[in-house]
């Protein structure tokens, strides 16, 4: 019945059923183990009215034209700039870390000095990676380098990750800047917009062609037998020809062959709160108070017009498996392991690995639709 089928309903796997539904006319099974479509990106309205993204704020900004072309055809956008305060020393200051955040921290005259070094070492507007600040030679932008690492990232990454940024893979690193500007916004991409009645839209539209046929709480190892010594896929014990796409995590793909992969994990703790808002901006960060990374507020991203609103506390901890893996944990250790995992994938000649788990890398919602866009180009269309 099926040309294709396709493990997992988040990003990477509806943008390529679309595809291959709309562009191929070829029919797709997509099977996905939560009881709703949209991976972490699914939202619902509450009973207040409030847009809540289930698994923590989603914020949808890009370069690529063709991204935000494509997806435009399942959604109208509500314009957004993401906003982000970290809490510093009792003070609420804008990151990434810029000039309006070092006048708020430092007395005028050392931020004035830092801000002419920047200026003279970096091109106004420029993101620069705290890595690269901290390999400056000028003593005063080493010090600068220093107190953006301890007071914005080491604390926040020994939460977020459970580890010292001393160990982690400099991927990680590489994604801190520093604004050489006044830019309080968290993103400077061309294009930064959020689906107008939420991302579950998104989804539903995108995967309505009559091509598609969705199986949710579905177990893809109850459908599914991979066979590394014949190179087949099995489909309901039968063997199947088209092509499998597979989303998911690749070491529970292979039963843990060499051990699980490393995962962070995230609780939510939801609160609604009779005030019409609770915090300046969508998100606060606290990278060396409480327990907590971060407070997000919805309001401030899909805005209503009420009395009350909602937000979330996001608590990072140690993935066990069975939890919901949000984000590989890059340590050289780790890559080693899926690099071997990666090895038996390439004996399934049918098999293709597509998105941040399936892959074990971190991707943003628009880089997870433009290698969708592109791995359906360049290997199934």
């Amino acid at each position: 019945m099926f040309n294709y089928i396709i493990i997992g309903a988040g990003f990477a796997g509806s943008v390529i059923a679309e595809r291959i539904a709309s562009v191929l006319n070829k029919k797709v099974l997509i099977v996905e183990k939560r009881n709703h479509i949209g991976g972490n990106c699914w939202d619902y309205t509450d009973k207040n009215g409030i847009i809540v993204h289930k698994y923590g704020p989603h914020l949808f900004h890009t370069n690529h034209k063709d991204v935000f072309a494509y997806l435009s055809n399942f959604t109208t956008w509500h314009n957004y700039h993401h906003k982000v305060l970290a809490f510093i020393d009792g003070v609420e200051v804008p990151i990434p870390f810029n000039f309006n955040s070092m006048d708020m921290l430092f007395p005028g005259e050392i931020a004035e000095k830092f801000k002419k070094k920047l200026l003279k070492n970096y091109r106004y507007s420029t993101r620069i990676s705290i890595l690269e600040l901290r390999k400056a030679k000028d003593k005063d932008l080493q010090s600068l380098a220093k107190y953006i690492y301890k007071k914005i990232f080491e604390n926040y990454t020994k939460k977020q990750w459970g580890i010292h940024p001393d160990i982690i893979h400099t991927e990680v690193l590489e994604r801190v800047p520093v604004i050489i500007g006044k830019d309080n916004r968290y993103f400077q991409d061309r294009y930064q917009a959020v689906p107008e009645y939420g991302y579950t839209k998104i989804f539903e539209r995108m995967l309505e062609h009559p091509n598609i046929t969705i199986q949710l709480n579905t177990d893809f190892k109850k459908v599914l037998n991979l066979d590394t010594e014949t190179g087949n896929v099995y489909f309901q014990k039968q063997i199947f020809k088209g092509k499998v796409i597979f989303t998911g995590m690749i070491d529970e793909l292979f039963n843990y062959k060499f051990g699980p992969l490393l995962y962070r994990t995230l609780e939510f703790r939801f609160k609604t709160i009779k005030k019409e808002f609770y915090q300046k901006v969508a998100t606060v960060n606290y990278p060396n108070d409480y327990k907590f990374t971060r407070i997000t507020e919805f309001k401030h991203i899909h805005p209503v017009n009420i009395p009350i609103t909602k937000i979330v506390f996001e608590y990072p901890r140690k993935y066990r498996v069975g939890d919901i893996p949000y984000y590989p944990l890059f340590t050289e250790k780790a890559r080693e392991k899926y690099y071997k995992y990666l090895e038996i994938a390439k004996k399934i000649k049918n098999l293709i690995l597509v998105g941040r788990l399936a892959e074990y890398r971190y991707y943003d919602m628009d880089d997870v639709v433009k290698r969708a866009l592109d791995v359906f180009t360049d290997k199934i269309k």
